[in-house]
């Protein structure tokens, strides 16, 4: 199982507004950058991801997870595509992008390196070391 990151602006779409889409998820859409295009088509379903808010708040809030791969996003046309995530759980402590790169282990971090891309990949020993200062 990969691990990612996925961010959205909280005045655009936040963690409540996921969690409140429930266990039906919802698509992820607006991705139209080739990178992270490419990061969505590498997902697989049961793929665990941070939901990370951007522009406001700069934190990973939660964790949600695929629930449906990547398929065409009609409304954009070729060759964009949309991904479907359901909400898991909080981080008890959301993590700062500040408190991400003040931990030296995670200096090669897409989050710390690649700021703007929108769907990252996470290794897993930084999905255990996020996992871990939000306090799971």
């Amino acid at each position: 199982m990969a691990h990612w990151l996925i961010k959205s602006e909280p005045s655009v779409w936040s963690w409540e507004d996921q969690v409140k889409a429930g266990a039906k998820g919802t698509h992820w859409d607006g991705v139209k950058n080739h990178t992270a295009k490419l990061n969505l088509m590498a997902m697989k379903k049961g793929d665990q991801v941070f939901f990370y808010h951007s522009n406001e708040g700069l934190e990973v809030v939660g964790i949600v997870e695929v629930i449906k791969e990547a398929y065409p996003w009609e409304q954009a046309g070729p060759p964009w595509v949309l991904v479907d995530f359901k909400a898991v759980k909080p981080l008890p402590k959301p993590v700062s992008l500040a408190a991400v790169k003040a931990e030296p282990k995670l200096a090669k971090m897409s989050l710390v390196t690649s700021f703007r891309l929108s769907v990252q990949p996470v290794t897993d020993e930084e999905w255990d070391i996020v996992c871990k200062m939000g306090g799971l």
